[in-house]
């Protein structure tokens, strides 16, 4: 089949990337990412595992730390078989209908992760006593609604460009890149997907960890300030390691365009791997 042939036929293959022009080290970043996979499932699954089966981890704060680890389970599994396909077995094909079913899974997921940190700042802000009381900010409706409008009007793209994607997974950007059709009304929707979610909740991450702050600053006495610090240090810890390398990864495609092929992988990797590796790490000082 021509790379060039214009259809909107599900029968479409892509071709995926790994790292532009580090193919040489392809065998050692794959060892890499590998023990990264494994980190971050076992890792994330442990976290599940014990708030499961300990009945002493039967409270809301520790219901709140399972949100992140089953969305951080979710991105691991969603980009392991294509990213270690392309380093192992040189596995780059896949199809239209496979490709828009990861994109799905990859937005839902950081969606869902994005909104359960606003979730969980504003917990620690006020001190919920009762349980799952997140559904105030998010509802299933509205994360599947925010991930299927991204798939459904990448659907009606013709791609009659080369169909070679340049990352290890389907990334939204790039598969705009490869049509032939108008994207104007693709990029507003990307755009306005990441000013309502991403964009609106980090400024209210930002707020609610400013009162925190401020708040633990105002008790009087060094022991109960550090008590009080304690509690919220893991929720900050996340918000961290969620939004560092999604902001980096943001500048990079918005001014890098300049930079070497690799430094826009890596960082769409790290993207993905960073967050559900050093999440447990994070989670596993509140659960002893």
């Amino acid at each position: 089949m021509s790379i060039l042939q214009n259809t909107t036929s599900s029968s479409i293959i892509f071709l995926l990337t790994g790292v532009l022009g580090l193919e040489a080290f392809h065998t050692w970043i794959s060892i890499t990412f590998c023990f990264l996979y494994i980190t971050a499932v076992s890792g994330n699954s442990l976290i599940l595992f014990a708030i499961v089966t300990q009945p002493s981890l039967h409270e809301p704060i520790y219901y709140f730390l399972s949100m992140p680890s089953t969305t951080d389970l979710g991105l691991s599994i969603s980009t392991l078989v294509t990213m270690l396909g392309i380093f192992w077995f040189n596995a780059r094909e896949i199809s239209l209908n496979a490709c828009l079913s990861q994109m799905f899974f990859i937005q839902l997921f950081t969606v869902m992760e994005s909104s359960v940190l606003l979730a969980m700042v504003f917990d620690c802000f006020v001190a919920i006593s009762s349980p799952l009381r997140y559904a105030s900010f998010l509802t299933d409706l509205k994360i599947v609604q925010i991930a299927t409008s991204m798939v459904l009007l990448l659907k009606r793209l013709s791609f009659c460009r080369s169909h070679v994607l340049h990352h290890s997974y389907c990334f939204h950007p790039d598969m705009m890149k490869l049509s032939c059709t108008d994207t104007r009304i693709n990029s507003a929707v990307g755009l306005t997907v990441l000013i309502t979610t991403a964009g609106v909740d980090s400024i209210f991450i930002i707020f609610f960890n400013f009162l925190i702050i401020k708040t633990v600053l105002s008790i009087a006495s060094p022991e109960e300030r550090k008590k009080a610090f304690s509690t919220c240090v893991s929720h900050i810890g996340a918000v961290a390691v969620f939004y560092i390398p999604l902001i980096s990864l943001s500048f990079v495609h918005r001014f890098g365009k300049q930079s070497p092929p690799y430094v826009h992988t890596l960082i769409a990797n790290a993207y993905l791997l960073i967050p559900p590796v050093l999440n447990p790490i994070i989670y596993s000082m509140k659960i002893k």
